[in-house]
């Protein structure tokens, strides 16, 4: 009898979840997710569900982690500070394919150097300059990325410059050939940058997993879900955790998958920070094949195929001034709760609130409140931002206590950027404890905020709420709106019918809106989804059966759909995947690309079996790295042939090697 412990850490939520066999659960419990120290988090979780099944830590046999953190980060632009090595390519392609944008005033370096398309040298590495760069940068960074043209084709640039920036700084080094095999230079930048950025974040993550899981007992060793769905090993994590992106969402499938046995679905997994919704076909979720992507950004990961909005239980409400009505709406920052920061400030919150209520005028920073996060890296913050954490300290305060001008506005951003401060402010937690949907925190406190966020007025000088539950409701309406419209872009976007306009303008477009409604006139109209969906997350009970009314579908609420990632993250396989190309420089030249460097051949055949046995040693390497047992090989060839007077000539052929398993379990 195997007992396996699965361990999600989510934006507001830890959950843990035993289950013996793979074939039933056997106790589940939570716990609040504490961003000061994440595993203070999944200690609480873990010994919860010990303490409810009565199993002993030491009778675990396997212990595996999602996370949605590295997703949140970058959905709300955190992370540490990095910079970008970037080696052999133009400097406008740094605007151009989103890399400024990405590295947010980070500093990066574009220097001579890089291959051609079949692995020669195009232009000698400018190492001096390198050097240089570091000497002025290499002590404010947590990190570097590095990326060069055709580095996947010969990465020897790459790696030129990782050991210059591991020899003079020490720092960790994302480079984009060992992310990704694929062409596409930015893309793979883009990828680099990410990691680089989610590094410390990650190590820091795991490491404290680990040494919690061992004070409470717990000796299996730690796996943690990949963006696939696969299952890694905690140290493959911590070197390559951009893989992590993704990683919840991807569990929570895995586990959708699990409860329920459906073939065909649409899975919308609700968060704290985001809403995760992907399509589940003939039992299996699609991998994306343009690469993960989060937020605004394009990856080259290996993911699930799946649309991450920045929409949750603890999404920011906006206020809508436009219009003579008003109204709100939602996302993507995520906040504390007005409700749940209460609980650890009940003094501070209620008299700044009720201070805020006797008030004649509402003010701009009603109802928010501000405390710093301990633990977090300070590179590169400047005096404006120090200057704002001191004066933050160790309390929680009212927003308005603290900004002293206009300016620290910009400064407050950068800080919550960097996980260094969490904002607390209105979300739908809030409208569902003055709804009576949820009672775990302050619904006092809720009620207040709520009643503050009513005061403000609209175009017509009318107050957009005249009581606490009509903001709750119109709160709660909002965010069941846009998670029909989330629904509604991955079915256009999954559709096979290509309508030749864009999911997102299809999910808002008049007609289909008036469809939902059932509208009857000169012309009757009649739109929704025709595939059930799963609804998962803590909340997914209380939101849910409205969407799934609004949409016209079936709406599948599993028994166990609050701790759905935490089932999928230990019910899951290791996969690795190896892949590499071959090219013909010129007839009869077969040139394999291969991290130490190009070999040719001049038989096709030796050429490709060359490559496959590379591929296929190292996947059986990384899965056995992984914890896997009862390896199988699988094994893809793509072949790319031209013909040229009647004849067939090689192009270019990709192979692409899977190595699976099941984890091995503690005896």
């Amino acid at each position: 009898m195997a007992l396996l412990l699965g361990v999600d850490t989510g934006g507001t939520y830890t959950d843990a979840v035993l289950i013996r066999d793979e074939k039933e659960v056997v106790a589940s419990a939570k716990a609040l997710t504490t961003r000061h120290d994440l595993a203070v988090g999944v200690g609480g979780a873990v010994r919860a569900v010990l303490e409810q099944s009565g199993v002993a830590a030491g009778d675990i046999a396997l212990a595996s982690l999602s996370t949605t953190l590295a997703t949140n980060a970058l959905v709300e632009g955190q992370g540490g500070r990095v910079a970008l090595v970037y080696i052999g390519f133009k400097e406008r392609d740094l605007e151009t394919h989103g890399l400024l944008e990405a590295l947010k005033g980070d500093p990066h370096v574009v220097l001579a150097g890089g291959h051609n398309h079949a692995g020669g040298e195009a232009v000698p590495f400018e190492e001096d300059g390198l050097r240089t760069f570091l000497a002025e940068h290499g002590a404010g960074v947590g990190g570097f990325a590095v990326a060069a043209q055709f580095g996947t084709r010969n990465p020897a640039h790459e790696l030129r410059a990782m050991e210059i920036v591991a020899d003079m700084t020490g720092r960790p080094v994302s480079a984009s050939h060992q992310l990704s095999a694929k062409l596409n230079g930015p893309k793979r930048a883009m990828t680099a940058v990410l990691n680089a950025r989610l590094i410390g974040m990650i190590d820091r993550l795991i490491g404290r997993a680990e040494d919690i899981l061992r004070e409470i007992g717990v000796e299996a060793p730690l796996m943690v879900v990949r963006g696939d769905g696969a299952l890694i090993s905690s140290a493959q994590a911590r070197e390559r955790p951009i893989e992590t992106i993704l990683s919840g969402p991807a569990a929570s499938i895995v586990g959708a998958r699990w409860m329920t046995g459906a073939e065909h679905a649409l899975v919308s997994d609700i968060g704290g920070t985001t809403t995760d919704v992907a399509l589940l076909k003939d039992g299996r979720p699609a991998i994306d094949p343009a690469g993960a992507r989060v937020g605004p950004y394009r990856t080259m990961v290996e993911a699930v195929a799946m649309r991450t909005t920045g929409l949750g239980g603890d999404s920011e409400v906006h206020f809508v001034t436009e219009g003579l009505q008003g109204g709100v709406t939602l996302g993507p920052r995520r906040l504390l709760p007005i409700s749940l920061i209460a609980v650890d400030a009940a003094d501070v919150v209620h008299g700044a609130l009720d201070a805020q209520m006797r008030a004649t005028l509402p003010g701009e920073h009603d109802g928010r409140f501000v405390r710093a996060v301990s633990g977090q890296t300070m590179e590169g913050i400047g005096p404006r931002e120090e200057t704002l954490l001191e004066r933050i300290g160790d309390a929680v305060h009212p927003l308005g206590d603290v900004l002293r001008s206009r300016v620290e506005t910009g400064a407050l951003k950068r800080l919550v950027e960097r996980g260094l401060v969490q904002v607390a402010g209105v979300t739908p937690s809030d409208a569902s404890h003055v709804l009576g949907l949820a009672d775990v925190w302050d619904s006092a406190a809720a009620q207040k905020a709520l009643a503050l966020f009513g005061r403000r007025r609209t175009g017509a000088g009318d107050r957009l709420a005249a009581e606490p539950a009509v903001m709750a409701r119109m709160i709660v309406q909002q965010l069941e709106h846009q998670t029909a419209l989330a629904l509604l872009e991955t079915a256009f976007a999954e559709e096979e019918t290509q309508f030749g306009v864009e999911p997102g303008v299809l999910a808002r477009h008049v007609l289909m809106q008036r469809g939902l409604g059932g509208h009857k006139g000169l012309v009757k109209l009649e739109t929704g989804l025709a595939v059930p969906v799963i609804g998962l997350g803590a909340s997914a009970g209380t939101y849910y059966p409205a969407v799934g009314t609004r949409l016209g579908c079936e709406m599948i609420l599993p028994e166990h759909a609050g701790v759905a990632n935490a089932i999928g993250a230990v019910v899951g396989r290791v996969t690795m995947r190896e892949a590499g190309t071959v090219t013909s420089p010129s007839e009869g030249k077969y040139r394999v690309h291969l991290t130490a460097g190009p070999e040719d051949f001049a038989n096709q055949q030796s050429a490709l079996a060359r490559l496959e046995d590379v591929l296929r040693s190292r996947a059986v390497a990384a899965a056995e790295a992984a914890g896997a047992a009862d390896i199988t090989v699988s094994v893809e060839r793509d072949v790319r042939v031209a013909g040229v007077e009647s004849r067939e000539v090689f192009v270019e052929a990709d192979i692409t090697v899977e190595a699976s398993g099941r984890p091995r379990v503690a005896v």
